[in-house]
């Protein structure tokens, strides 16, 4: 029985173990329409890439490895920082989606998995493969964790991608109640051999561990396509049945532990679900629709020499770097469009020929590691990853086929097994066991690779031997014609010595006025670069100027801009105010106006009653002339009785005067102890006042010293920060001395090695003039010795370079772990501080509020104070009042006695005075009458006047407040103040150069340069006497121009 699988279109000829094609539902009808548009299938479509970043492991936390991967899965970037040439260097990498250490099993699958897994449902082939470096979760996001399901049913959080597509997969057809069939295969591909995972195992006879797994074939079926004969397809009808073949084909799967994976896979995987749907038709004919999804598990890339592979390991890490490889050129050229794309190279690219360029839909879940140990390999994912976004497939919906179309074929199918089956019946065939044929065919190949690699092997060897003959004989014809050369050569070579001579001479005068000249240079750079560092200070002096006078000069254009507006506000208030106080001067006028024509008018009015109160009063003064008269003789009457009644008035007085102090006295005491409790009271406010102060000013004096604990920590913090930089300035100045000291070894053993070259060479050449044979071989030999010693020993420094900077950057990390405790303890004093301060001012609030309240109540009881001191003088009043009045009832009843003898002398009097009282009451009505006209008069005019007077005074109030509000809002609110921007540069101190500091910056004359030279040059030859040593002294230490720089070009 064949069966054929490949990463094609299902073949409608495929057939599964079991009878039963298709499973019973509901309505078929639940399948959609081709999603891709017409301008896209012309076009093709991109492969999908996505990526995931695995979390730090345990062992890289613990040894606070690097992270080097930074992942953006908003904007879909990843970055990868590299340091080369102790320079950091960024790249970043674009896909369609990314996955950051912390992403779920669920998000991953959600957002990119589902939807391809619908198009599977519409009939499209789907490829999903995962692609990266040993250890860096490829099984543990196609596969998942190691359970499949927890107790209630549902999967677990780690499921991987597989059952989680095989679980949509299955709610989808159920829910669409559809008729299908699904089957699926299993196969591993292990050191470019394909093995079924499904296979039946056969315990009869005990087998060696790598021979259970049978090798299949794979097979090209003639349209660009290939499938596996042999392979068994598991009929499958719940998700259940998935899970269990997956975790068998699991078991079988080759898997080794290595140093960067506990549970590494030695071996590629593609577990494949082929899903037959049944639909109708409108015409209501049925129709299969087919798709198939591919999930490939790739083996990871490692590299051999950190993953601890040995023998076998190795062998199978190679078998694997190289199907990667090939897949990686396979991706190249279809990226580049070449004519030639490598898919035979390797079986697995062979297998995922269709799904790269072909008519599958294509999803590639890169998987990579943040560790800067694995940067070269994550590098190496990236951009491969990166390329095959740039695949173009050309998916087309699987041709759908009529049921009765596929039940033909598989009756030809099922002829084709019994027309198979007879056969071996009748035996009438040659039959021998399979596992035999296989390995016979097996050997037949492995021979028939052998001999053709023998006889290519001999054809080279023979090319090698004629080669060998044509060289010996052509070395045969030049050692003669060397020969006859040699004595040629030795009567040219005296003649060339002689030259020499003289050429040696020669050289030696250029070699001196080289070494001249070289030395006026030496000391003209070395001059030019003291002017650039100079010019540096000078150009930094230079730029901190410019920043203070730019900041002054913005300064000076905001001070203007204020006074310019506060010039506008003034004027525009000037303007305001003038018009005011002239509306205001026009109203007081016409007011003044008004007031002089009234006073005028009363002026006239007054004179015509001065003038009838003369006559009036002249008539007064006779009738009172009379009076007069009568008077004297009523004053002597009542001299008399006045003395009387002024001696009872003294005795009466005297006794109110004695009553009036004793109640003064008692008054003061009363006074006295209100006063008393009064200074009581004022004492306690002032008491809790300075108490209030006194907890105001600690409360002040807490946060100060809040205040100077966070300046101190700050302080604490930037000298640990300080000494942090240092520190990293000391160990990269460290690392700086060790690569230079490396490069200055590396050139002196490379002039080492060219020394010794040409010496061999040299003396090769003369040994060759005269065994030219015999040191043909030798002499490979012992170039090939020289330049291997030379390599290792480069080699062996390389490696104690490479111990030097490890060191020094765990020093530097060690150094980063003490400053990050320092910076947590300093951070935890911090948070303390502000936790006291706190707790400060909360007690700081609950203090005052107790003051307040104190305040209250002693402010309750002044006021009952003095409540009840107003009763006492209420009190004291009224008994004051009562004995006054008895005082004065007597005082009067004795009045009424004297009253009584003084009306009788009164009565008298009177009579006489009343003919006379009439005579002045008339004249004084007259004047009366005369009066209350001028008032009337008068008040007729003062009406009106204070009318507008009380008129004027409230629209001057209203002029005058407006004017006030006006001249508040210019001055306070509208009145612009410059505020400090602490932006103002501060006074600096310029440190200038010195005229004679610059002056010692020139360069020598050109003469005294020279000079000096040569009479260091003549001290030397009286010293040794022989100028070539000189020279050669010279050569040995040539000037140290390190920096020959233009002037004020930038530096890094």
């Amino acid at each position: 029985m064949d069966k054929r699988i490949g990463l094609t279109s299902p073949s409608p000829k495929s057939t599964e173990k079991s009878g039963r094609d298709l499973r019973s539902g509901g309505d078929a009808n639940g399948g959609a329409n081709n999603t891709i548009p017409k301008g896209d299938k012309e076009k093709g479509v991109n492969v999908q890439v996505i990526l995931r970043c695995r979390p730090m492991s345990d062992e890289e936390t613990k040894s606070n490895t690097p992270v080097v991967i930074s992942c953006n899965e908003r904007r879909r970037e990843v970055a990868a920082t590299q340091i080369i040439a102790n320079k950091q260097i960024d790249r970043t990498f674009a896909f369609d989606k990314v996955f950051g250490p912390s992403s779920k099993q669920k998000d991953l699958f959600e957002q990119s998995i589902s939807p391809i897994v619908n198009e599977v449902l519409e009939g499209y082939n789907c490829t999903i493969f995962a692609y990266g470096q040993t250890g860096t979760g490829k099984t543990y996001t196609m596969e998942g964790g190691g359970t499949r399901k927890t107790r209630n049913g549902e999967l677990p959080t780690d499921a991987g991608v597989i059952p989680r597509a095989v679980r949509q997969i299955f709610d989808i057809l159920e829910a669409q109640c559809a008729e299908y069939s699904m089957k699926v295969t299993f196969l591993e591909l292990y050191n470019e051999e394909i093995t079924d995972l499904l296979a039946p195992e056969e315990p009869k006879f005990p087998v060696p561990e790598d021979k259970t797994k049978k090798p299949i074939a794979l097979m090209e079926d003639g349209k660009g396509g290939v499938f596996v004969r042999g392979l068994e397809e598991e009929v499958v009808y719940s998700a259940g049945e998935i899970y269990k073949i997956l975790d068998k084909g699991s078991a079988k799967r080759r898997t080794a532990e290595t140093l960067l994976n506990k549970q590494s896979s030695r071996s590629h995987s593609i577990f494949s679900i082929t899903i037959h749907i049944k639909e109708l038709t409108h015409e209501g004919e049925e129709m299969i629709k087919i798709g198939k999804l591919n999930l490939v598990d790739l083996a990871g890339s490692e590299n051999i020499s950190r993953s601890g592979a040995r023998d076998g390991r190795a062998r199978e890490a190679g078998e694997i770097n190289k199907s990667l490889l090939t897949l990686g050129r396979v991706i190249n050229a279809l990226v580049e469009h070449s004519g030639h794309v490598p898919y035979r190279d390797s079986k697995l690219t062979r297998l995922l020929r269709d799904s790269l360029g072909g008519k599958t839909k294509t999803c590639i879940i890169a998987t990579i590691s943040p560790s800067v140990y694995c940067l070269e390999e994550t590098l190496s994912t990236l951009d491969y990853a990166h390329r095959a976004k740039n695949i173009k497939n050309k998916p087309e919906v699987n041709q759908r086929m009529m049921k009765s179309a596929m039940i033909k074929d598989l009756y030809s199918e099922i002829d084709r097994l019994k027309q198979e089956v007879f056969a071996a019946r009748e035996k009438n065939g040659i039959y021998i066991p399979r596992e035999r044929y296989l390995q016979e065919e097996a050997e037949k190949k492995a021979m028939t690779e052998k001999i053709e690699r023998l006889g290519a092997d001999l054809e080279a060897r023979d090319k090698q031997l004629v080669e060998l003959k044509e060289l010996y004989d052509a070395e045969q014809l030049l050692s003669a014609e060397l020969g006859e050369k040699l004595g040629k050569t030795q009567k040219d070579l005296e003649d060339t010595r002689n030259v020499l001579h003289d050429l040696e001479e020669k050289y030696n005068e250029a070699k001196s006025t080289i070494k001249e000249k070289e030395y006026v240079i030496f000391n003209l750079l070395k001059s030019e670069k003291s002017l650039v560092d100079c010019a540096y200070n000078l150009r930094a002096g230079l730029e901190n100027a410019a920043a203070d006078v730019s900041g002054l000069f913005s300064k000076i254009e905001r001070k203007d801009k204020i006074e310019d507006g506060n010039r506008s506000l003034v004027q525009r208030f000037r303007s305001q105010l003038t018009d005011q106080l002239d509306t205001l001067h026009k109203t007081v006028s016409i007011s003044v106006m008004q007031q002089e024509n009234h006073l005028k008018e009363m002026e006239d009015d007054m004179q015509s009653f001065v003038s009838s109160k003369d006559e009036a009063a002249q008539g007064l003064r006779e009738s009172i002339q009379k009076l007069k008269l009568l008077h004297g003789s009523g004053i002597t009457a009542l001299d008399n009785l006045a003395g009387e009644i002024d001696m009872n008035s003294q005795t009466t007085f005297e006794r109110l005067n004695s009553q009036v102090q004793s109640h003064t006295s008692t008054l003061e005491q009363c006074f006295g102890g209100i006063a008393s409790e009064a200074d009581n009271l004022l004492n306690e406010l002032q008491c809790s006042l300075s108490r209030q102060e006194e907890r105001l000013t600690q409360f002040a004096n807490k946060q100060r010293e809040g205040h100077l604990r966070a300046v101190e920590a700050s302080r604490s913090i930037s000298k640990v920060t300080a000494g942090f930089f240092n520190s990293l300035d000391v160990h990269a100045s460290k690392l700086t001395n060790i690569l230079e000291h490396t490069q200055n070894v590396q050139d002196q053993q490379l002039l080492d090695l060219e020394k010794k070259f040409e010496e061999c060479a040299a003396n090769e050449e003369k040994q060759l003039l005269e065994k030219v044979a015999e040191m043909l071989a030798s002499s490979n030999a012992r170039k090939k010795k020289l330049v291997q010693t030379a390599v290792g020993s480069l080699r062996e420094s390389a490696v104690n370079r490479t111990s030097h900077l490890q060191s020094e950057i765990s020093t530097a990390q060690d150094f980063t772990s003490s400053v990050r405790e320092k910076w947590g303890f300093y951070m935890e004093e911090t948070e303390k501080n502000y936790i006291e301060d706190t707790t400060a001012v909360d007690s700081g609030r609950s203090c005052l509020a107790e003051v307040l309240v104190e305040c209250k109540t002693k402010t309750n009881l002044g006021a009952q104070q003095w409540k009840n001191a107003e009763e006492s003088l209420l009190s004291l009043g009224k008994g004051n009042v009562e004995s006054v009045d008895s005082i004065v009832r007597n005082g009067t009843e004795a009045n009424q006695l004297l009253r009584s003898k003084l009306s009788s002398a009164v009565s008298t009097t009177l009579e006489e005075i009343d003919i006379a009282n009439k005579a002045l009451l008339s004249s004084i009505d007259s004047s009366l009458k005369l009066d209350h006209d001028a008032c009337a008069n008068i008040g007729s005019i003062i009406q009106p006047c204070h009318k507008e007077m009380s008129e004027l005074k409230g629209g001057h109030y209203h002029r005058v407040t407006e004017i006030t509000e006006n001249a508040g809002t210019c001055l306070e609110e509208e009145y612009l103040v410059d505020e400090p921007s602490c932006s103002t540069p501060r006074r600096r101190q310029i440190d200038l150069p010195s005229v004679e500091s610059i002056e010692q910056l020139r360069t020598p004359v050109y003469e005294e340069l020279l000079k000096s030279f040569r009479e260091s040059k003549a001290s030397w030859k009286q010293a040794n006497g022989d100028m070539k040593h000189f020279l050669e002294a010279q050569e040995a230490t040539p000037p140290s121009i390190t920096d020959p720089r233009s002037p004020l070009i930038a530096r890094n």
